[in-house]
Formats: C-alpha cells, sequence, structure tokens
C-alpha cells in the first residue's frame, strides 16, 4: 500500500518536529518535509510532492488560510488540514472556504489525527467536534437582526459579524475591535462592510443607531 506523504507547515520547530517524530511511527504515513511558513511550504511541494499538509493557522509571512487559498488554486492535489490552537470563526470559516480538506484542534488524540490524514488522502472531510457543531450552527443561522430598509431586505447577520456591530455601535475602533476579537483589522472592515450591506445602512454612524436605537 503507497504511503500517504505529509508535509508539515507550522512556524514552531519544536512542534514540527513532535509532529515528525509522532507520524513517523506509522508505516502507511512518510513525512516528506517542513516548513515554518506558508512561502516555504509553496516551495518545497513541488520537489517533496506531498499528498496532505498539515498547516498552522496562525503563522507569520503567510498564514494557515492564504496559503490554503494558493494550495486550491496552484496544488489542488495536496488535501489541506489546519492543525491548529484556534477554533475562532475567522479561521475556521476563512480555511474551508479557502478549500481546506479539515480543521482539527491541537489537542486532539494522536490517533485522531492520523486517522484524519488518512482520511483526508482518501478525499474526505475532516473536522474536529468543536468545528463541526460551530459549522452546523452557522449553516443552521446565527439569531436573526432585522434589516431597515434597503435592497438587502431581512437577511440574517452571522454571530461574528453580530459581534462586530455592536461594538462598532458602542464606539470602538477597528483596531480596539480587531484587539478584542482576536481578528485582524482588514477581517473587522470585511465585517463592518457586510453588515452595513445587509442592513441597508449607508455608515458607521447609521449602523450605530440601528443597534442602540
Amino acid at each position: 500500500m503507497r504511503r500517504v506523504r505529509v508535509l508539515l507547515v507550522d512556524d514552531q520547530v519544536l512542534l514540527r518536529q513532535g509532529l515528525r517524530k509522532l507520524l513517523e511511527i506509522e508505516e502507511e504515513i512518510e513525512v516528506v518535509g517542513d516548513a515554518a511558513d506558508g512561502h516555504a511550504a509553496l516551495r518545497a511541494i513541488p520537489e517533496c510532492r506531498p499528498d496532505v499538509a498539515l498547516v498552522d493557522a496562525r503563522m507569520p509571512g503567510m498564514d494557515g488560510v492564504e496559503l490554503i487559498g494558493h494550495l486550491s488554486r496552484e496544488h489542488p492535489q495536496v488535501a489541506a488540514i489546519v492543525l491548529s490552537t484556534f477554533d475562532q470563526d475567522d479561521y475556521i470559516f476563512g480555511a474551508l472556504r479557502a478549500g481546506a480538506a479539515g480543521y482539527l484542534i491541537k489537542d486532539c488524540s494522536p490517533d485522531d489525527l492520523v486517522a484524519a490524514i488518512r482520511r483526508a488522502a482518501r478525499g474526505e472531510t475532516v473536522l474536529a467536534s468543536p468545528v463541526a457543531a460551530r459549522l452546523v450552527a452557522e449553516l443552521r443561522g446565527a439569531p436573526v437582526i432585522a434589516a431597515g430598509r434597503g435592497p438587502a431586505g431581512h437577511e440574517k447577520l452571522s454571530a461574528r459579524e453580530i459581534e462586530v456591530a455592536r461594538l462598532v455601535s458602542a464606539g470602538a475602533a477597528n483596531k480596539e475591535i480587531a484587539a478584542r476579537l482576536y481578528i485582524t483589522e482588514g477581517t473587522v472592515k470585511n465585517h463592518v462592510s457586510a453588515v452595513l450591506r445587509k442592513l441597508g445602512l449607508r455608515d458607521r454612524t447609521q449602523l450605530a443607531g440601528h443597534f442602540n436605537g
């Protein structure tokens, strides 16, 4: 049986070494390379030709979500699994939208990790239980906020969009919101734009009035 070729992508050396030792004892898995960030991973792929990439979500230079987007476009044969300590919506949904084959939390068991790698190599999707629960909740719909008059009509805001909207209404700047929610300022701006569009509002002032009215 052909072994599953795995590339490890994480900015922590000790974690990469630990994962390598863990996976190398598995007869059906071969660790073919490792990289400290997304740029290094993209450079390594043509030579090591992995079947699966284990990718950290938060890395300097090029983070996991951006890397997965590149893999989906440039190396679609590589199944990317996020292995992260973060289970925040931005990382989960960002990675899945970018084309990730799975999302695991770093406290998963070795057996679960090995099984996930094998399943991803077969083309299956693998999600940690908390991640699957978040995804189901998102698909079922977050709490409804009635929309104002506008072309968007009555729509639903995601839980994260509601958090951002409430902080904007409280007078918080994008930098403050980003720090409080552990997301980037760019992500905050995207959420604000989405909220304004869905509620048919013109600007942050109208948004504050909508939530405080």
